[in-house]
């Protein structure tokens, strides 16, 4: 029963990860792209790393799948915000489909460099 759980949950990180390289390569623009990357590396990888815990147990394996879990769910969202920042301080235009821009609306690209002048960077 548990080899049939791991199974299970190796397909389901499986199919996500799937999921998100069809996202990436239909998406329009880097930031929906960006998106799905994120998704597809964040649940498909756990969902492996998640199953093979389930089929290793607490061992020294199982204990590597931990740790790998804890690093994914650190850094890939926060990987994902610092690309997302960087492409939108370099212009990268967003889709003609996309109707918020929260950094824009937030004016997140504006700095004061004096009082009376602002620049954008």
């Amino acid at each position: 029963m548990i080899e049939t759980i791991g199974m299970i949950f190796i397909f389901l990180g499986v199919a996500f990860d799937f999921l998100g390289v069809l996202g990436l390569i239909r998406l329009p623009d880097v930031y929906n792209r960006l998106q799905a990357a994120t998704k597809c590396v964040t649940f498909g990888s756990m969902g492996i790393l998640l199953g093979i815990l389930i089929l290793q147990g607490v061992s020294v394996f199982g204990f590597k799948a931990i740790l790998g879990m804890a690093f994914i769910c650190m850094s890939s969202p926060t990987a994902a915000h610092a690309i997302a920042r960087a492409a939108h301080r370099s212009r990268i235009p967003l889709a003609k489909v996309s109707v918020v821009d929260k950094y824009e609306e937030d004016g997140e690209l504006v700095i004061e460099k004096s009082r009376d002048e602002k620049e954008l960077v």
